[in-house]
Parts: C-alpha cells; sequence; structure tokens
C-alpha cells in the first residue's frame, strides 16, 4: 500500500501514532504537502463525517479521527505555510461564557483545521469581549453551547460586535446542543451548524 492510500486509512481508522511515521514516509516519498492536505487529509475527514451521518461512527471514533488528522496536519502545517498554501477561511472558535463544554467544539476545531481553515480556539467559559476582540481578525465567529442558561450569551456577543463595528465584516455560525435552527435565527446569527460535517459543509460554502 502507497504512503498516501495508508495515511487516509490510518486517519479514518484513528491510528494516531502511526499517522506522524506515514505522513513523513509520504513526504520523503515526493507527494506535495498541498496534496496530502487536499487528496489525503481533507478526504480522509469526509469520510469520518460521513460514518458519523450514517451512525457508524459516534463521538468518540469522530474524536480519535480528528486527532490522527492532527497529529499528521503538525507535520505538513509549516511546509504548507512555507510553501505558501493560503486557508480557506480563517476562524475563532470557542464555547460561550457559563459553559465548560469542550468535546463537542474541540471536535468542530480539529476538523474544520483538517478542512483547510485557520482556527483560532478560544477555549471554553468564553465571554462577548473576548469573541469581540477576536472578531477583527478572522472571517468567522463560531459559538458553542450545550447548556440552556448559557446559550443567550450567543445574543449577547453578536450584539457586542454590533456595537464594535464589527458584525459587517465577520459571519457568525453557532451551534451546540442547546442551539437549533429557530434559535439561530432569533439571535441573527448567519448560520447554524448541527455537527462538525455539516460545520464544514457550511462554512465552505459561505467563505
Amino acid at each position: 500500500m502507497d504512503a498516501s492510500k495508508a495515511l487516509n486509512e490510518a486517519i479514518i481508522e484513528g491510528k494516531m501514532s502511526e499517522t506522524p511515521g506515514i505522513t513523513q514516509a509520504a513526504l520523503d516519498g515526493g507527494v506535495e504537502p498541498a496534496v496530502l492536505m487536499n487528496e489525503v487529509l481533507i478526504p480522509a475527514m469526509q469520510t469520518v463525517g460521513e460514518r458519523f451521518e450514517r451512525q457508524e461512527y459516534f463521538v468518540p471514533e469522530v474524536l480519535v479521527s480528528a486527532r490522527a488528522m492532527q497529529a499528521s496536519l503538525a507535520i505538513l502545517r509549516p511546509l504548507l505555510a512555507a510553501s505558501g498554501v493560503e486557508a480557506v477561511a480563517s476562524i475563532a472558535m470557542g464555547t460561550v461564557k457559563g459553559d465548560v463544554h469542550e468535546i463537542g467544539k474541540n471536535i468542530v476545531c480539529m476538523v474544520l483545521e483538517g478542512a483547510g481553515f485557520e482556527v483560532t480556539d478560544l477555549g471554553v467559559d468564553v465571554p462577548p469581549a473576548t469573541f469581540v476582540a477576536a472578531a477583527s481578525g478572522v472571517d468567522f465567529i463560531g459559538m458553542s453551547s450545550l447548556m440552556t442558561t448559557s446559550r443567550d450569551v450567543m445574543g449577547e456577543t453578536i450584539r457586542a460586535l454590533e456595537e464594535a463595528g464589527l458584525r459587517a465584516k465577520v459571519k457568525v455560525v453557532v451551534g451546540g446542543a442547546a442551539v437549533t435552527p429557530e434559535f439561530a435565527r432569533m439571535v441573527g446569527s448567519d448560520a447554524y451548524a448541527r455537527d462538525a460535517n455539516e460545520a464544514v459543509r457550511i462554512l465552505t460554502e459561505m467563505a
């Protein structure tokens, strides 16, 4: 099996300990970093997302695949930057203030990075001011909430972006267990994403 195919399978199967070595073998064999990114990593994570949608994979499987992809990307990232490959778009992502859940947010961040986005992870319990501070340097703001007691912070953040004069310059995408499409529209977001796979699809279309 050639290294590119082996890398694709290792990511899909979540073999994080193997992906760095396979990635390096592919590079040593003459495969360009951009080719590995566009023809191996991104398709692998698309396959993972499709399996998740078909309920063949669940959150643990998606997480280990995303970590395997990250192990490969750690090698590719400086090479991609040196060769001038530009990110699809940039996003600052965080779980809103009052909520410290991070697994879903982490998966979205990792899958987006694997899809070619430049991702800034703002962490959890993120107040509106932090999102506003990050907004001037990115194309998207992503907010997650798993608790109905914290999801109203999404609306507060969007209002803070408006007050700072940044709302027209950045698109806002929201998601998480506490969020519905109706709530997303009510608070004035640009889009709602149900899961990481949908986030990639929506953000790629909007980029």
